[in-house]
């Protein structure tokens, strides 16, 4: 058991310095990713945390890492939509877009969430190793197990619902897939099962941006000409998240659920 808490915190540690990384970037604006960066290390970061719910103390570290998620889920909609608009050549808009995101990102670098977020992420090593010592952590290869079971049955029994909630299903897979990453002599997943997970996440991750754009148009004039191309999209975005859907089943069960 000893040598699962090491890893735990072995995760902790590297994920840790990455989030320093990120913000480092964010602060100075070096790059355009820094921001997509830090949200895919906090969610992973969650995901290796998920299995401790319950545990004394680590619902202070899941909220957060929530209020870091929370502050840059709109900031990251803003930048994948202000990527698009430059794309299609609709440079007022972007610009718009990318001059409010130029001074917004480095604020993320000294806001309160981020600091708290630190702040736990500093403390959380040595906190397990006391709970290791009192015999907090005697089951964290099972608690794991089970966590990574439970996360399992919830996405076969959401993608087996012919009325499935996309939105759902794209949290489940990526809670799943991370799961996976974080313990993976445990995920006990068939070969090529994480590619079928990333591709399903990403056409999910599609028809969830088209949708956020749909509603962004509805409050800015400036997106009026990109409305019908985008319900066109959001359609074809649809299709292929259903596809990957019932890729990813079959690689689960054999035969696709029935829509």
């Amino acid at each position: 058991m000893s040598a699962m808490v090491d890893h735990l915190i072995a995760e902790i540690l590297s994920l840790n310095v990455k989030l320093l990384a990120c913000h480092a970037r964010l602060a100075a604006s070096t790059d355009s990713e820094a921001l997509h960066d830090l949200r895919t290390t906090v969610r992973r970061l969650r995901s290796v945390l998920r299995p401790l719910r319950g545990l004394p103390g680590m619902g202070q570290v899941e909220e957060a890492a929530k209020g870091v998620g929370d502050l840059t889920t709109p900031l990251r909609d803003m930048q994948v939509l202000a990527a698009y608009l430059d794309a299609q050549g609709l440079d007022q808009a972007a610009s718009k877009r990318a001059r409010h995101l130029d001074a917004a990102c480095p604020r993320v670098a000294t806001s309160a969430e981020l600091n708290r977020l630190f702040g736990v992420l500093d403390q959380l090593p040595s906190f397990l190793r006391a709970q290791q010592r009192h015999g907090l952590l005697k089951k964290l290869r099972q608690r794991v197990e089970k966590r990574m079971d439970k996360q399992w049955k919830q996405l076969r029994q959401a993608m087996a619902d012919p009325n499935h909630d996309r939105h759902r299903l794209r949290l489940l897979i990526k809670r799943v897939r991370y799961a996976a990453e974080a313990y993976p002599e445990l995920s006990h997943q068939p070969k090529g099962m994480q590619k079928r997970l990333k591709d399903a996440q990403g056409a999910l991750g599609d028809w969830h941006d088209h949708l956020q754009w749909l509603a962004q148009a509805r409050q800015h004039a400036d997106l009026a000409p990109c409305v019908a191309g985008w319900e066109l999209g959001i359609l074809r975005a649809e299709k292929k998240s259903d596809k990957a859907l019932d890729q990813l089943f079959k690689a689960c069960f054999g035969d696709a659920p029935a829509r």
